[in-house]
This record gives C-alpha cells, sequence and structure tokens, in this order.
C-alpha cells in the first residue's frame, strides 16, 4: 500500500476549496440529518487519511468533550415548550434544549474531526504555495503553526526523557513545569531562526520566484468542476430552505420530502468525496499490481 493517499495527492487549491465547504456547511446547519452526515463523513475521512487507531484516539478525546456540551445546554438553558420535568432549582428541563445540546455536540465533534483531515492533508508546504505570494506573512505563520505542534509534543517528550520522574507528585508537577518552560524557551527560538533564515532568502520580496511541486492536472480540473457543481446544489438548496431546523421554542424545520433528500444526498456525496477517491485510487493501485 502506498504511503500518500489519493485525496492528499490532489492540487492544493482542491484541497482548500473542500475543506473550506465541508467546514462552512458544518458549522452553519443544524438539521439532525446534515449533522450526521457530517459526522459520519468526517470519522469516515479520518479513518481513511489518518487510519484506525488515530480515529479510535480522537474519538476518546472528543466524546467526553461533547457529553459535557451535551449536558451543559439542558442544565443552564430552560427553553422549550416540552417540559420534562423539573430541576431541583425548580427550572424546567426541556426536550428542546436535551436535543439541541445533542446537536451542538455532534456539530463539535464533525467540526473538529474535520479540522483534523485538514491538519493532516493541507501541510505547511501547501499553505506556502498558495498563500506565500499573496500574503507571504499569513503564509509563513500557518506554516509555523502547523509544524509546532508536532514538533512541540516531539520536543517535550525528548526533554522530559532526559529528566528524572522519581518522586512524589509534587516534584513531578514540578519536573513537568521545568521541561514545558525548557520547551517553550525552545520553540520560541525555534520560531525566530525560522523568520530570519526565510528573510535572508528573500521571502515576501516582490518579484521572488519559488519552486513548487504543484501542477494543476486533468484530475484536479475535474474535482474543481465537482466541488463548484456541489456548492451550487448546496447553496440552492440552502436559500430554498432544505438545510432549515428550529430547537426553539418548539423543533420545526424540513422535513422529509424529494427536494431535501436530493440536498442530503449531495452533501452526503461531497462529504464522502475522499472516501470514494481514495477507494478507487487503491483499487486501481491493487489491479494494476495483480496484472504485474
Amino acid at each position: 500500500m502506498r504511503s500518500r493517499d489519493a485525496f492528499s495527492a490532489c492540487h492544493p487549491v482542491v484541497n482548500l476549496v473542500y475543506f473550506t465547504l465541508v467546514l462552512l456547511f458544518s458549522m452553519c446547519w443544524m438539521h439532525p440529518a446534515c449533522l450526521g452526515i457530517s459526522l459520519a463523513g468526517a470519522t469516515a475521512c479520518v479513518f481513511v487519511l489518518r487510519g484506525g487507531t488515530t480515529l479510535g484516539k480522537s474519538l476518546l478525546r472528543l466524546l467526553p468533550i461533547a457529553l459535557l456540551a451535551a449536558v451543559v445546554n439542558p442544565a443552564f438553558n430552560h427553553e422549550g415548550v416540552t417540559i420534562l420535568t423539573y430541576l431541583p432549582g425548580g427550572n424546567p428541563l426541556t426536550l428542546e434544549s436535551i436535543l439541541f445540546g445533542l446537536a451542538s455536540a455532534g456539530m463539535l465533534m464533525a467540526v473538529l474531526l474535520w479540522f483534523s483531515c485538514t491538519t493532516c492533508v493541507m501541510t505547511s508546504d501547501k499553505w506556502v504555495y498558495l498563500f506565500g505570494r499573496v500574503i507571504p506573512a499569513l503564509s509563513l505563520v500557518l506554516s509555523m503553526t502547523l509544524r509546532f505542534v508536532p514538533k512541540f509534543r516531539q520536543q517535550f517528550q525528548i526533554v522530559r526523557e532526559t529528566l528524572p520522574e522519581d518522586g512524589g507528585v509534587l516534584r513531578r508537577m514540578r519536573t513537568l513545569v521545568t521541561v514545558f518552560s525548557i520547551v517553550v524557551t525552545w520553540s520560541l527560538e525555534n520560531a525566530v531562526e525560522t523568520a530570519d533564515s526565510m528573510k535572508s532568502r528573500g521571502y515576501g520580496l516582490p518579484g521572488r520566484t519559488a519552486f513548487s511541486i504543484y501542477r494543476m492536472d486533468s484530475r484536479d480540473k475535474r474535482m474543481l468542476i465537482w466541488l463548484g457543481a456541489c456548492a451550487l446544489c448546496l447553496g440552492s438548496g440552502w436559500l430554498l430552505g432544505g438545510a432549515d431546523w428550529r430547537y426553539y421554542p418548539a423543533i420545526n424545520g424540513a422535513s422529509v420530502a424529494p427536494t431535501t433528500v436530493g440536498f442530503w444526498c449531495v452533501y452526503l456525496a461531497l462529504c464522502f468525496t475522499p472516501v470514494v477517491l481514495c477507494w478507487r485510487e487503491e483499487r486501481t493501485w491493487n489491479l494494476l499490481q495483480s496484472k504485474i
């Protein structure tokens, strides 16, 4: 199996347009069907792009956050017409507040999983390629930010292994504070060195040329046409009310109809585009290998 998936090998413009669309729709649409499609698509993309182990770890980290969001909303928000019971403080517990909390938790999980896919696909060199000439300062900041988290974690582990961890809880806390201070100092020095290195190479100067390995081929053009068609269909369906859903004061929204089902099918196809692309590429690759 190849180390690089088909979707990550697409042109950076294709990747940027795709993640912009799915993140925008995931954050704006609160319809249960749209939330389910977005969460399923994000989960499948993490599995394909980052593997089952990473997906399991991500879900274990996100579930407590999602449960907290689902519990906090009905505890502090008492709007809604369907009263289930009354809390010890006398405030009502409504069905609408519970469902809105669950919807908020699903949206939070979907958005965070999509961001996980974005950080995997949109590497630092892609950000520099996309924005290096237009806004070089922002491009450099984005590139350094994406590289910062994995390098910070790796350096933290290296420094931590050099210091003893024996002793009580207080001594271990002091050791962690020392390690954190060392790594923060290292990261600041590394940021200054990177900025000086880029400046000495003429980064951001007008007329500066740059080498790029990215070329827009026929597959990338077809992908852009597909994404544009999906955006047009979904935008039209959005304006026609296909994603409308209201939780307060009573639950109301777009019902199941041929137009809304078609709208959801297009959204499903958009969210699973990387999965289908990687599956087709892998199938073609295995077929070619079997003929050798």
